[in-house]
């Protein structure tokens, strides 16, 4: 990529970033209100995607300046707990079996409080689809990290033919084109992914609000802290321990 090239694709993701900093401001405040109605009931942020989305639930889900009650629901959890030979992780069309969820659903024992955060780009997966269909269901809350231009020019993957959207309380809209990219090449495809870039700033803005509203309620947020600062791991534990057998940590 030439130097004009990389300097078009950072003012396009800059300018993108700030259009969508702009636009998220009333959508995030109705997100955060489910979040922070969770955690003062005592409740878990359950967050799921896969793919590249599964970097949108690390931001929700145990990483410093995050909140402490938060759990990420993984297609790895088939096998590190549930069991299944690692031999489905292999499987390139995983994300696209609804039939898993049951299971991981089950995995994660969630509790009645807990509220969904559920990301992907697309919005049409049938793995994210049917955790969306699951979790509603079942009277949880939903947020949802997506893409409303990509997901509404492709087809429906799951057999209701609805899309991740479709079961949301509240939708986030992360911006990213038809197709994920931004700069054009000669031969008519595209370069230049954005939608981690938008989905992590929108996840980071639910966070912070999620707090401003804990803080404005009375509720000392619990929050946390860098591992790799004096006294961090310390202070994590402790708070991890009041979620305890609800919220997982894993190095992966």
């Amino acid at each position: 990529m030439t130097v004009s090239a990389t300097v078009s694709a950072t003012a396009s993701a800059t300018a993108l970033l700030e259009r969508l900093t702009e636009v998220a401001r009333t959508d995030v405040r109705p997100a955060a209100e489910l979040l922070a109605s969770a955690v003062r009931n005592n409740g878990v942020i359950q967050a799921f995607g896969t793919g590249h989305s599964q970097g949108t639930a690390l931001e929700i889900a145990g990483r410093a300046g995050g909140l402490v009650p938060t759990n990420r629901i993984a297609l790895s959890d088939l096998v590190q707990f549930g069991g299944e030979d690692p031999s489905i992780l292999a499987d390139p069309m995983l994300e696209r079996r609804g039939d898993v969820v049951s299971r991981l659903y089950e995995l994660a024992a969630p509790q009645p409080q807990d509220v969904f955060v559920i990301a992907s780009s697309s919005g049409v997966n049938s793995s994210v689809v049917e955790m969306a269909h699951t979790v509603t269901s079942k009277g949880h809350k939903l947020v949802v990290i997506t893409s409303l231009r990509h997901s509404s020019q492709v087809p429906a993957l799951h057999e209701s033919g609805k899309r991740l959207s479709d079961f949301a309380d509240v939708t986030l809209d992360n911006g990213a084109p038809f197709g994920d990219t931004l700069l054009p090449l000669p031969d008519g495809t595209f370069v230049g992914g954005v939608s981690s870039l938008t989905a992590g700033l929108l996840a980071q803005m639910l966070v912070a609000e999620t707090v401003r509203l804990l803080i404005d309620s009375g509720v000392e947020p619990p929050v946390y802290v860098s591992n790799n600062v004096p006294g961090g791991y310390d202070r994590n534990v402790k708070l991890e321990a009041l979620y305890e057998g609800r919220i997982r940590r894993t190095a992966s």
